[in-house]
Parts: structure tokens; C-alpha cells; sequence
């Protein structure tokens, strides 16, 4: 196979790349007013919470890593917290993701490069706004330098010491503190990078040491940061009495239940055919390895968290985008005409499927829905709330948190959701948990109560059943004043 071939894409590549990129542009330009919605304005509140002094969960309880938090936090001091700022820092954050995937398949040439990098662009930009700046998408550009560092590093011929390794193993501590899966791909790397070493009949303790190292540094001053504020005990409450053996069990579906089959049965096929013929021709080099190895982390991501949010693709999608297009260009070099079309027809149903699926996500009726409960209970509430005055919300992800946000509210209670009431009931942590709840309601009262209907995993309005103790309290002392669509506002009985 010449170079001048890998140059000189066919005019099948030309054409699929040409696509990609009408529809990766057509999408961009559609996603030009994605608003902040769903999960986004619930990370936006906490960092505002602890930008105003609170301590992350000590004084807001949440399951989220606290790199979410300070990512969040960056955005607001940097760029504000309106739609138009969440927007920039969602396509800047593309854009570097983009950028990491056309790095790790450069050397495969212009076609992987470029189709990886546009197929993920298109890929994130056909899910929808609720998908802007989700976790496991900020995660993804930490995850890909993190492997790109250590594939460096051994095709280097594995040097004792190398900065590689070194910006490799820091973003991946990077990535820990927004997911700690990411654990897994570190460890996975790690013994790429013993085996490596080995075989390069180095020393193993320089190279392990500098990325261990590396990897340590921002997971580390993290957790220097949660000591200092106070919230290191919290932290490690939530994660081990709450987090591990609780909510991880919470919501699960089938393990197998994947969002758009019709998509990613072809992404399935194209990345085995890409895979297949590297093996085949020989050309399975170090990067194939450990780009294989982050495809493999992906569905583990996927697997392991088991609640089927299309959100937890997105590992899986950024190593899917470095290998997809990777031996397009090579099977028409090597005169493969039956690996060539197969691939070449993969590659167009997902291009199709990606098509359908950004036409379906691009205005769905539950986001405007959403857009319009948050500003009714906005304006519901914006003209009745005195300075310091207080309003809890009963909800998950339906727009109360949202809405503390818009009016800059604070909750009597560290809750901003109330799904922990409801599920394993009959633990003590839960218990405790709701104890904590009604103590709080009971030593600051707060102004309004805001109940919405939508509970989760499931459940409605009657879920207050399930709870006594809230139930008196919201027939005792307060009062059914307004309802709207998707939720109840309760005032205090002694309020003016």
C-alpha cells in the first residue's frame, strides 16, 4: 500500500466525507439555540451554590464526582449561566473532542481523521439539546487524550521517561473526578504500558511511574479542595452508605437495552470490518490496540452503569469515531472490493441513521414542555419571594432546581431531589435521610413547598403516601395554593 493512495482518497470516501460534513453542518446550525435544560441547569445550580459558600455535598446532596461541579463552576465565572453561554462551552468542548479523535487517527490518514472527527461531531449534535454538556460527554476528550498519551508513548519505542505519558495519565486523573469509571481505562492502559515496556526490554518503574503519577495529580488536589471546604466526610458518606449500594441499583433496565439500534448496528458492523481487516492485513499496530481497548472501556461504561441513558454511549462513541473510517482508504489499497463495499455500506446506514435521529431530536415536544413548567414556576413564585425567603422543591429533573436557579433560591434542606425518599425505604441510610429532611423542614421553614408531579424512577403525586411524616406536615402547615401543569404550590398557613 503507497501513501499516495492513503492521499488520494476514492471518490466513495470523498463523497461519504462530503455528507458527513453537510450533515454535521446542517445539525450545527439547527443546534444554534439549544437551550440549558435537564441536567445542565441542576450541575449549574450546585456550582452556583458553592460559589455563594456552600460546601458540595455536605450542604447540597448530590451522586455526581466533583469535577462535574467545577466544570460547571468554570462555565459560570467564565461565560455566565445562560443558554447562549452553556452553548459555547457545549460546541468549544466539541471541538476539542473533535480534535482528539482526528489526533488518535491521523496516522491511519486524512479520511480516518477527518470521518472520525465528523461522525462524532454529527453524533453528538443528532442527540438533542439534553444532551449538551452531559458528564459522560465532558468526559470524552479526557478519555481520548489520556489513550492517545500512552499509544505515543509505545510507538516511541517506550522511553524510560516521556510527556506523553504524562499529559496522558493527567487527563485521565482529569476524567476520574467527572466519572470514576474512567478507572477502568486508566487500569487497562497501565498494562499497556508494563506489556509495552516489557517488550521493548525497558525498565517498567520509570514509564509506570511517571503515568501513576500524572494520573494521581488532579484527582489528588480535588480532594484537597473537598477537605479544605469541608465536604471530604459528606463526599465519602454518599459514596459508600449511598451511591455503591443503593443508587447504582436504582433505574437499572436490561443490560442489553441500547437507544437508536438502528444506529449503532451498523456503527457495530463497521467497527468489527475496520478491526477485522487490520488483524487480517497486519497492520494491527499499538494505536489499533489501545483504540481497541478504549472501544472495549466504552460498552463496559455503558454496561456497567445499567440504566440505559443514551448519555452513557458517549466513551463508547469517541473510540467508535477513531476506528470507523480507519480502514476505508486501506481495504480499497488492498484491493479488497468485498471489505471496501461492506464498510462503505455500513458507514451509509449510519450516516442515514444519524440523519433520522437529529431530524427526530432536533425540537421534541417534552423539551418546550420543560422550557415552559420552569418559567411558570418562575413567574409563579418571582413576585411572592422576600429576601431570604426559602422554597423547597419535591422533584428530579422536571424543572424545580431549574427554577431555584432562575430566581437564585435556596432550599431549606441539602435535598434537591426527593426520589432518595422513596426507594429502600427500609435501610438506615435511607431512613436517616429522611429524618434529616423533615428536621430541617421543621427548623426552617421554608416559604412555599413545590411539588412536582413526575416522580423517578417512577411514581406521581400519591408517592407522598409512601412518606407519612412529609405528608402531615404539608396538611398541617401548608396550604394547596396553585397548581399548574406538572406541579403543586404549597404557602405556608401563617404567610401573609
Amino acid at each position: 500500500m503507497t501513501s499516495a493512495g492513503l492521499k488520494r482518497p476514492s471518490a466513495v470516501s470523498a463523497l461519504l466525507l462530503l455528507v458527513l460534513l453537510v450533515l454535521a453542518a446542517s445539525l450545527l446550525w439547527r443546534s444554534r439555540s439549544w437551550p440549558l435544560v435537564h441536567d445542565g441547569p441542576i450541575m449549574h445550580y450546585i456550582a452556583w451554590r458553592i460559589a455563594e459558600g456552600a460546601a458540595p455535598y455536605r450542604d447540597v446532596f448530590d451522586m455526581n464526582f466533583p469535577g462535574v461541579y467545577l466544570a460547571h463552576l468554570a462555565v459560570l465565572k467564565t461565560l455566565g449561566p445562560g443558554d447562549g453561554a452553556w452553548r459555547v462551552f457545549d460546541l468549544a468542548w466539541l471541538a476539542v473532542a473533535a480534535l482528539a479523535v482526528a489526533a488518535f487517527a491521523a496516522p491511519w490518514g486524512r479520511v480516518a481523521a477527518a470521518g472520525g472527527a465528523l461522525f462524532f461531531v454529527t453524533y453528538h449534535l443528532a442527540g438533542g439539546a439534553w444532551q449538551a454538556g452531559q458528564r459522560d460527554f465532558v468526559l470524552c476528550p479526557f478519555l481520548l487524550i489520556g489513550a492517545l498519551g500512552v499509544a505515543r508513548w509505545a510507538e516511541a519505542g517506550c522511553p524510560r521517561r516521556s510527556s506523553s505519558l504524562a499529559w496522558g495519565g493527567l487527563a485521565l486523573g482529569a476524567g476520574i473526578t467527572i466519572k470514576p469509571h474512567a478507572l477502568a481505562l486508566a487500569a487497562g492502559l497501565a498494562v499497556v504500558v508494563v506489556v509495552a515496556a516489557r517488550r521493548g526490554a525497558v525498565s517498567v518503574w520509570a514509564p509506570a511511574a511517571t503515568f501513576g503519577v500524572a494520573l494521581a495529580i488532579v484527582p489528588l488536589a480535588v480532594i484537597a479542595w473537598l477537605s479544605l471546604v469541608g465536604a471530604l466526610a459528606a463526599w465519602r458518606e454518599i459514596v459508600v452508605e449511598y451511591l455503591v449500594p443503593l443508587y447504582a441499583r436504582l433505574g437499572r433496565h436490561g443490560p442489553w437495552l441500547v437507544h437508536r439500534s438502528e444506529v449503532w448496528l451498523p456503527i457495530s458492523a463497521a467497527v468489527l470490518i475496520s478491526l477485522g481487516h487490520a488483524l487480517s492485513r497486519r497492520r494491527f499496530t499499538v494505536r489499533h490496540a489501545v483504540a481497541a481497548l478504549g472501544v472495549l472501556y466504552g460498552l463496559a461504561h455503558f454496561l456497567a452503569q445499567g440504566k440505559g441513558w443514551e448519555y452513557h454511549l458517549y466513551p463508547l462513541a469517541a473510540f467508535v469515531a477513531v476506528v470507523l473510517f480507519a480502514e476505508l482508504e486501506p481495504a480499497r489499497a488492498a484491493r479488497r472490493p468485498l471489505v471496501f463495499t461492506a464498510l462503505a455500506a455500513s458507514l451509509v446506514m449510519v450516516l442515514v441513521g444519524l440523519g433520522v435521529k437529529g431530524s427526530e431530536a432536533a425540537s421534541p415536544a417534552w423539551i418546550s414542555d420543560k422550557e415552559r413548567r420552569v418559567g411558570a414556576v418562575v413567574e409563579d413564585l418571582a413576585m411572592r419571594l422576600g429576601p431570604g425567603d426559602r422554597v423547597q422543591m419535591l422533584d428530579t429533573t422536571d424543572g424545580g432546581v431549574h427554577a431555584l436557579l432562575r430566581l437564585r433560591a435556596v432550599q431549606p434542606t441539602r435535598f434537591l431531589y426527593d426520589f432518595h425518599f422513596y426507594h429502600d425505604v427500609d435501610t438506615a441510610f435511607v431512613q436517616a435521610l429522611r429524618a434529616e429532611f423533615i428536621g430541617d423542614l421543621d427548623r426552617h421553614p421554608p416559604r412555599f413547598i413545590v411539588l412536582f408531579e413526575r416522580g423517578w424512577p417512577q411514581g406521581g403525586y400519591e408517592r407522598l403516601e409512601r412518606f407519612p411524616s412529609l405528608r402531615l406536615r404539608l396538611r398541617v402547615s401548608y396550604r394547596s395554593e396553585q397548581a399548574g401543569d406538572g406541579y403543586v404550590i404549597y404557602a405556608k398557613r401563617d404567610d401573609p
